[in-house]
């Protein structure tokens, strides 16, 4: 039997994931699973534990090896953004930030102005943007001694085989790969003074990098294949949405809005705060990025995790009175020292209603990210010029029976729900592309997530 090992890290959590095919299905093992979260400094620093995720990535090769379950392949997907340096002789320059500090804040106005780099990269202009992260280092003395930078997934890759490699569709969350080229940008790394050494060129997702090193094989008991799948994350999730979905919703921490096409560049997807990452397959995601599932997650842990989110999104349907449209993607979110503190701010900013209990500000949460997400469509098609149909939602966020009914209500659209583990599906899915010694299947992948997920569906309220 050949599994193929996902390893999937997440802002709040991280699994590793088996995967095989069989009669044509993609069937899908949860083997281990571990929190994750940033590390706050005394000064208020917000920073990743590379070394201690390291050390789960091992921990969960040592399950699948108990499990006695050997993967032909393992590949790593994270979120995009963040990023650890390297310096000559490959020792970590430390720490590795996290894209919710507050650092770049003095950097968002650059040499090059803001219109001109969308219309090289075709990224919207966010605070935490590697670009922005960089020029930070940069003022801090941190890139003096750098030699090398690696976004997440590459550098937990390369922790496993000793091999460097970047991986285009995490690479393009940084803010400096040319849309149309799909490779850096050296015109302007160079206009913002960046060191052009820190930019190896870029592979395609499904790059092999080899075994694992002596060490790591030594730890774990046993040795596969490393591939660079998709490793941003909601490229990989992308990859898992289900033929017949015009329009796909990336649902976690971030909601990820979008369709796949060619780079659109024009000034009216840049004043929509539309952006174009990576996508596998020679197209990109041309998506606008929404705070999503963050709200109601950290709602939660105020709580002390009393509820579950299942309870939750029950607790919201009871109190679906009102018809809120919070403005989510306030910059009060983004790290607030309360998150129910900074919902109730934001519904007095904008004359609404303060949500009333628990229930009251779950319903608020989900029924302000629907009538967001019916907005993101409405100018994705003023932009495309084109009518969009289904709208398919995959991720941790499809299993939310009541954030799925208002989604199909506010957009007037048929909702697909499914797969939940679409990030996980989609980087197997890339690994077993990348695999020589599958058996011959012509490379169709078309029906697979169908056949393979219990897909939900939503009628429009029309």
């Amino acid at each position: 039997m050949n599994y193929y090992l996902a390893i999937d890290i997440g802002a709040s959590s991280g699994r590793h994931i088996l995967g095989r095919i069989e009669d044509g299905r993609l069937l899908l093992e949860e083997v281990y699973r571990f929190t994750n979260a940033p590390d706050k400094s005394a000064n208020g620093d917000l920073t990743w534990d590379v070394r201690a995720l390291f050390n789960h990535i091992l921990e969960g090769l040592k399950a699948c090896r108990k499990a006695g379950k050997i993967p032909v392949s393992v590949g790593i997907d994270t979120w995009g953004v963040d990023y650890v340096l390297l310096d000559k002789s490959d020792s970590e320059i430390l720490p590795a930030y996290c894209y919710r500090d507050n650092r770049t804040a003095p950097f968002l106005d650059t040499a090059v102005p803001f219109a001109d780099m969308y219309a090289k990269t075709g990224i919207q202009r966010q605070p935490f943007n590697t670009v922005y992260q960089l020029l930070a280092d940069k003022a801090a003395g941190r890139l003096a001694g750098a030699e090398s930078m690696l976004m997440l997934p590459e550098y937990f890759s390369y922790k496993l085989t000793g091999i460097k490699a970047r991986e285009y569709t995490n690479a393009t969350t940084t803010g400096l790969v040319g849309a149309l080229a799909r490779a850096w940008d050296s015109e302007l790394i160079d206009k913002l003074r960046l060191p052009q050494k820190l930019f190896a060129p870029l592979f395609e997702p499904g790059k092999a990098l080899g075994g694992f090193s002596k060490a790591v094989e030594k730890a774990v008991g046993f040795n596969c294949n490393v591939i660079l799948p998709a490793s941003h994350d909601t490229a990989s999730a992308v990859a898992a949405v289900p033929d017949g979905a015009a329009v796909f919703i990336s649902s976690g921490t971030w909601s990820l809005l979008g369709i796949l096409t060619d780079p659109i560049l024009s000034d009216a997807a840049r004043l929509a705060n539309y952006t174009n990452e990576g996508a596998v397959g020679g197209k990109v995601r041309f998506l606008r990025n929404i705070t999503g599932l963050w709200i109601i997650q950290r709602i939660r842990r105020e709580t002390g995790d009393k509820y579950s989110f299942a309870e939750l999104a029950e607790m919201a349907a009871s109190e679906s009175g009102f018809d809120y449209n919070m403005d989510v993607n306030a910059p009060r979110f983004l790290s607030p020292p309360s998150m129910i503190k900074a919902v109730e701010e934001q519904c007095r900013e904008q004359n609404l209603p303060v949500p009333n209990g628990i229930g009251g500000l779950a319903h608020c949460v989900y029924n302000s990210l629907a009538r967001s997400y019916a907005d993101a469509i409405t100018e994705l098609e003023k932009i495309t010029g084109k009518r969009y149909g289904a709208v398919c939602v995959v991720g941790g966020g499809s299993n939310n029976d009541y954030l799925n009914r208002l989604t199909a209500v506010h957009t007037r659209r048929r909702v697909l729900a499914g797969p939940g583990e679409a990030t996980a599906a989609g980087n197997i899915l890339v690994q077993y592309r990348a695999d020589p010694n599958r058996k011959a299947d012509g490379g169709a992948f078309s029906g697979i997530i169908s056949k393979s997920f219990d897909i939900k569906e939503y009628k429009a309220d029309v």
